[in-house]
């Protein structure tokens, strides 16, 4: 399970799957010179190898310790037994700590987002889903299969399981010792806030349970304690805003913002659209298309200032993707490879941090081999 010093450049690329990613492609995706990447290690990190992994989010302290937090505990992708789990790193990915439950509700837990802010709280994020009860969702065939389900989903009753839908986060401000109960913030996104330069929390996302939806961010001036709606991000003419999905923003420079959506209207369907703003959040330009198919999108700013987009990609070669933008969002390079073994479309969610050695991304899939879906991770460099 482990590659060492593999080296992908845009040929490999190329002969890789060149006629998957043809049609992905536009001038805006391709305008800028693309760096080489060389693949470290990539190999599972997860514990739980009976147990079905999904949508991690991987984030790095100030001191350097590695968070990655995802939705485990579950029997398939969707189930009534996801949970919030959370796993260290304090060697750059090298060792993972057994994973500590945060969040374990009487329903499904799904997607979990973690970041420090500026004051050094933790956050983390989830959101809770009744999915699992659908006809087309729920067990069958194995008869103790079906009636661990039921049982599942029977041990509270079905109004109280309806109450407990809703995004919601949890806080610690002593670097995840202890941690508040989890309380409602109203918005959710896979890879949760970000933390801005000015002290502020932004979390881009997607309002889920309250009626009407909304797409745009909402703010924390209190270092995450409360949150309200900052601004709605524009819907294109044609599109219905309820077809936007899992935003991730990232802060390229002070105040200047630039936030990635998965689409799924026919304008532009399975791609990444693209949306800036040059007041820290409070107005946003119209969502446009940047040629990249593949979704969700986490952005990362590295410490040469190009940002990084990291995406999966669920169509042959079937993996994860990462571009790279010099000119602070206007344009990104062509895709690079950074997995592209992948058995099929059950997986992704990649997300980027930079360590000292280079680069670890962290993703989810399921692997050709078990059918639970595995935490992956992948160390690497850009060579240019």
């Amino acid at each position: 399970m482990t590659d060492h010093q593999t080296t992908f450049d845009r040929r490999t690329l190329l002969a890789l799957g060149a006629g998957g990613l043809a049609c992905g492609l536009t001038s805006s995706a391709s305008a800028q010179k693309t760096p080489g990447l060389k693949i470290l290690e990539r190999r599972v990190i997860s514990h739980l190898s009976h147990r079905y992994h999904g949508w991690p989010t991987l984030a790095k302290r100030k001191n350097g310790q590695l968070l990655l937090v995802c939705s485990g505990g579950r029997e398939s992708h969707v189930c009534p037994f996801g949970r919030v789990e959370l796993m260290r790193s304090d060697d750059n990915g090298a060792t993972w700590t057994w994973p500590q439950t945060l969040i374990d509700s009487a329903i499904d837990d799904r997607d979990a987002g973690v970041v420090e802010t500026a004051a050094g709280s933790l956050l983390v994020t989830t959101f809770t889903s009744l999915a699992f009860e659908k006809s087309n969702y729920f067990a069958k065939g194995d008869p103790q299969r079906v009636a661990r389900w039921k049982a599942a989903r029977d041990r509270v009753p079905k109004a109280v399981r309806e109450k407990m839908l809703g995004e919601w986060m949890i806080r610690s401000t002593d670097g995840g010792q202890n941690w508040t109960a989890p309380f409602r913030c109203g918005i959710n996104s896979p890879h949760g806030p970000i933390a801005l330069a000015d002290g502020r929390v932004l979390y881009a996302g997607k309002a889920l349970y309250h009626g009407k939806s909304r797409i745009g961010v909402s703010v924390s001036n209190d270092d995450g304690v409360t949150w309200k709606w900052l601004a709605t991000i524009p819907t294109r003419p044609g599109d219905d805003h309820n077809q936007y999905h899992e935003l991730h923003v990232v802060e390229s420079r002070p105040g200047h913002l630039v936030a990635h959506i998965r689409n799924h209207n026919p304008k532009n369907a399975g791609e990444t659209l693209q949306s800036e703003s040059k007041d820290g959040g409070r107005s946003w330009t119209m969502l446009h298309s940047i040629g990249v198919w593949g979704l969700p999108s986490h952005l990362l700013r590295l410490a040469d200032g190009r940002l990084l987009m990291s995406y999966g990609h669920r169509r042959p070669p079937f993996g994860n993707q990462v571009r790279i933008s010099s000119d602070a969002r206007a344009s990104w390079s062509s895709p690079l490879i950074l997995s592209g073994d992948g058995a099929g479309g059950d997986l992704g969610y990649p997300s980027t941090v930079e360590v000292d050695d280079g680069l670890v991304t962290a993703w989810y899939e399921r692997l050709k081999q078990s059918p639970m879906a595995v935490l992956r991770m992948a160390r690497w460099r850009l060579t240019g």
